[in-house]
């Protein structure tokens, strides 16, 4: 039997290993910027060094588990656990020296993720959670929000895709959505904005277009926090759309955003 908790504490030294090296290699990585899916999606030296940083621990701890990194890790696996790596969440921030990224490392099986770290370094806060066992800030319990009077008094935060005229469909939506709310917050880094819903920072979250690896750390911590956390389009869809918000608001918010 799989012990996600061990799991958990491998996430979290990966993750606090790689958020340190991406601070040390901030000011020489932003000299060296890729694009990927448009000109505004950027990648830096850091992002794969972190990356790189955690495959080989992986490769040394976990021989035989599958990984899948942002910034190109993909190797198949035989124990039935599959790694999903977001090097730095929030490569803007990143660059432009912004607080607001983070390091997002998770692990699961055929049922789904199991344990899961988030560490940002700027704030240092280590997030983490595993499967049936609760979510945790700096070792401390987190508990999401998990009521709110009404959904116009809920803080709501999103983000947005890379693609120009998907940006225009999210700011017709935001129209419709921002007079019925108490405010729309958006940060740049999903793995962040799952976290701060755990700790009751936020009262919803919602985005669409999400890799998993850019959801999958936050998604469990969210859920073990208390918050409802779900796919309101199916998986596989080109832009599945992800929501998390507390449980009583969760309805009424996805019938407004879907």
């Amino acid at each position: 039997m799989t012990d996600w908790a061990d799991l958990r504490e491998l996430a979290v030294d990966m993750a606090y290993e790689a958020g340190r090296l991406a601070v040390s290699e901030r000011d020489a990585a932003v000299t060296s910027v890729d694009t990927k899916s448009s000109t505004v999606d950027i990648v830096t030296a850091a992002d794969k060094a972190a990356e790189a940083l955690i495959t080989s621990r992986l490769e040394k701890d976990r021989p035989d588990d599958a990984i899948v990194g942002e910034e190109g890790a993909d190797s198949d696996g035989t124990s039935g656990l599959t790694w999903y790596l977001d090097p730095i969440d929030g490569t803007t921030n990143f660059f432009y020296g912004l607080p607001g990224w983070v390091v997002s490392i998770a692990v699961g099986d055929a049922d789904g993720i199991a344990a899961a770290a988030v560490f940002d370094p700027v704030a240092d806060e280590m997030y983490a959670a595993h499967r049936g066992g609760g979510a945790t800030l700096n070792s401390q319990a987190l508990h999401a929000r998990t009521s709110t009077p009404s959904l116009a008094q809920a803080l709501v935060a999103t983000g947005f895709s890379y693609q120009a005229d998907q940006r225009r469909e999210q700011a017709e939506l935001l129209v419709e959505l921002l007079p019925k709310v108490r405010d729309i917050r958006r940060l740049g880094a999903a793995a962040k904005d799952l976290c701060l819903l755990a700790r009751g920072a936020y009262d919803a979250y919602f985005e669409a277009g999400l890799n998993q690896w850019d959801l999958a750390a936050g998604w469990l911590i969210a859920a073990e926090a208390g918050a409802r956390v779900e796919f309101l389009t199916p998986p596989d869809h080109d832009r599945p759309l992800l929501l998390g918000a507390a449980p009583e608001l969760f309805d009424e918010l996805a019938k407004l955003i879907k």
